[in-house]
């Protein structure tokens, strides 16, 4: 069972990740899409290596709103900023 959603996960990460054709130069990649594929953006990297037009960053993009919204998502989606520290 957990191999199934283990297969599950991964088959849903890869129908979103950055390169994939899904944005446009009349629909770009926004804010909320700069966090999703800030936080896949591990899983992107190791698909890039083996896939073609898989990328870590989407190219098409909305410019300064979708930098901040990846930039937001890797800080705090590695433990960047963490209010308790030991």
């Amino acid at each position: 069972m957990a191999l199934l959603g283990l297969f599950l996960c991964c088959l849903l990460l890869a129908g979103c990740m950055p390169g994939d054709s899904k944005y446009t130069e009349e629909q770009p990649a926004g804010f909320l899409s700069g966090i999703w594929h800030g936080w896949i953006a591990p899983i992107s990297l190791i698909v890039g290596l083996f896939r073609d037009g898989v990328r870590v960053y989407e190219v098409v993009n909305t410019g300064w709103w979708y930098d901040f919204g990846f930039y937001i998502a890797i800080i705090s989606g590695f433990g960047g900023i963490s209010l308790f520290r030991k």
